[in-house]
């Protein structure tokens, strides 16, 4: 056994993120994840799905409740009425919301949804990063691209976007719901960084481009044979649009 404490298996790596593991374990982990980048990645995975959960809910909980709940004299005299109206309704609410929840908790957000979830959320993890934005340089592109193509089961490229300002800083593998995906990450002469995720096409389906904006986030993502791609940036939609099909036209040439 290391001073890093026994091997940290999947739930304790939950534990972790949410900060629920004493000081000392918190610790160890801490010195663990420095020594294994693959299992770093996924823990940032982690973190950042929480931090994307606190940002689209902290804001409802921030809300002052409604007037009409803020007297409690006139909430207790309703009580009964209240109680009567829940049970009445108590069969209809609890079908549908069983309904509801079977048709998630089965179904799922659709596989293209999912897709721009992920890839936006492994372009804010990543997008700041100073010491280690990437896994494999620029200037070993080819090896890149054969170890994520392999990894992918498919041919990768990293489209070459000089022409429009952003040059190639590298990639890197990144876990995925479903298996294995790769990021590429470009940036311009002002440090603006751009994202392209890429993972296996699942559902075997092609779709145009699609466009979704999250606070200042936007991403067009698309199916295209194999696989299924997402370009990440910052930039405005039409800047954006550009960028996607300037990368579609070198993945299909």
């Amino acid at each position: 056994m290391s001073d890093f404490g026994p091997k940290p298996d999947e739930a304790e790596l939950q534990a972790y993120v949410d900060k629920q593991l004493d000081d000392t374990r918190q610790s160890q982990i801490d010195r663990w994840l420095e020594e294994h980048p693959d299992e770093a990645a996924t823990v940032a995975h982690y973190e950042a799905q929480n931090q994307a959960l606190h940002d689209a809910f902290e804001p409802l909980l921030a809300r002052p409740a409604h007037q009409r709940f803020q007297n409690l004299d006139r909430v207790r005299e309703n009580t009964t009425r209240v109680w009567q109206m829940a049970a009445a309704l108590a069969l209809v609410i609890g079908a549908g919301v069983g309904w509801a929840a079977n048709e998630y908790f089965h179904a799922g957000p659709s596989a293209e949804l999912a897709l721009a979830r992920d890839a936006v959320v492994a372009h804010r993890v990543y997008e700041v990063e100073v010491r280690h934005p990437v896994e494999v340089v620029a200037s070993e592109e080819k090896h890149l691209v054969a170890w994520l193509s392999k990894r992918l089961g498919a041919p990768v490229r990293a489209p070459d976007l000089s022409q429009r300002g952003f040059q190639l800083v590298g990639g890197r593998l990144l876990p995925a719901a479903n298996g294995p995906a790769a990021q590429f990450m470009y940036e311009n002469d002002k440090g603006d960084r751009l994202t392209l995720y890429v993972e296996p096409n699942r559902t075997g389906d092609e779709t145009a481009f699609r466009f979704v904006e999250q606070d200042d986030i936007s991403a067009f993502y698309w199916k295209d044979g194999p696989l299924a791609y997402a370009l990440i940036g910052r930039a405005g939609r039409e800047q954006l649009l550009g960028l996607a099909r300037a990368t579609y036209n070198q993945i299909n040439p």
